[in-house]
């Protein structure tokens, strides 16, 4: 399996860093988490475990040690390093990138599904919708699961004519699938500058510029007197717990917030916070071990 977190012409020739990480498959997924908070931006599952890439600028080799230590109580687990010689990433990248397909799940009455490829893909005209979608370092081109799962949420949502917030919006695809959906319009924010550019960028790619607007920031830059139906929010479980009752004082009165990030044992904890403020869950997907949650407000 190829998990691409980001890649563009940024990465052109860029020194990277490769971690053989040597473990049993059941931890491959959580090392994958725990590794992409430490800044690493592609991953490859391998018959020993887990290849893990990051530039190397920003490799931080005591946080990786830290990490494997706090593991190797829990399995057996090893890594090797090595710096990978200059190349084309872009190239790279392209190699590993297949289209994603995402659809409803079976038996509903109306069953939709959206493509999301890259530009030197060609399009495939049974699909309901067609997303193009260039990641750079951005997380969010479908090949996730808790994107994925948050993709399959909104296919069964209706979006006609709604305002709709996206946070830590990455490339932008969620917010782009929205406009899709019938959206009105979509602010998207992310904290990091490349991802907003990147998602500028996607955005032009699908002809919704103009309705999706993005920034730098928190939900703290989110204007207080903005209010949306649906709140989107693919982040991780400590955001997430700290920032739902947040995200509630922007819903508009019956609206719904769909959350993803977090494993499948942590979604009682997400629940109970969400119920706290307010929410009932509408519907919950599972996906290898991870999870996502549609919630509703309550009337």
């Amino acid at each position: 399996m190829f998990v691409a977190f980001g890649a563009s012409a940024y990465l052109y020739c860029m020194n990277y860093i490769e971690v053989q990480l040597t473990l049993s498959p059941d931890y491959a997924d959580i090392l994958t988490a725990e590794l992409a908070e430490l800044g690493f931006e592609s991953f490859v599952e391998t018959d020993e475990g887990l290849n893990a890439y990051i530039t190397e600028d920003a490799f931080l080799p005591d946080a990786v040690d830290e990490l494997v230590a706090r593991y190797a109580s829990q399995t057996p687990i090893t890594y090797l390093t090595q710096t990978l010689e200059k190349k084309n990433w872009n190239a790279e990248w392209e190699q590993n990138y297949e289209p994603i397909e995402v659809r409803t799940e079976s038996g509903t009455s109306a069953e939709q599904s959206v493509r999301v490829r890259a530009s030197f893909h060609e399009p495939d005209p049974s699909f309901t919708y067609d997303l193009l979608i260039n990641p750079k370092m951005s997380f969010g081109t479908g090949h996730h699961e808790t994107t994925h799962m948050m993709m399959q949420h909104q296919l069964g949502l209706d979006h006609a004519g709604k305002s709709v917030l996206d946070v830590g919006s990455g490339t932008g695809i969620l917010a782009i699938l929205a406009i899709k959906l019938g959206a009105a319009d979509a602010l998207a924010f992310d904290i990091e500058e490349w991802a907003v550019e990147n998602a500028i960028e996607n955005a032009a790619l699908n002809g919704c510029a103009d309705q999706v607007r993005v920034f730098q920031g928190t939900i703290a830059g989110v204007e207080a007197n903005e209010r949306f139906e649906i709140i989107l929010a693919n982040i991780n479980r400590n955001v997430l717990l700290a920032e739902i009752p947040t995200y509630v004082t922007y819903l508009k009165p019956a609206g719904h917030l769909m959350v993803s990030g977090f494993y499948e044992f942590d979604a009682p904890d997400i629940v109970a916070k969400a119920a706290e403020a307010g929410l009932t869950v509408q519907t919950q997907l599972t996906r290898n071990g991870w999870a996502s949650i549609l919630f509703r407000q309550s009337i």
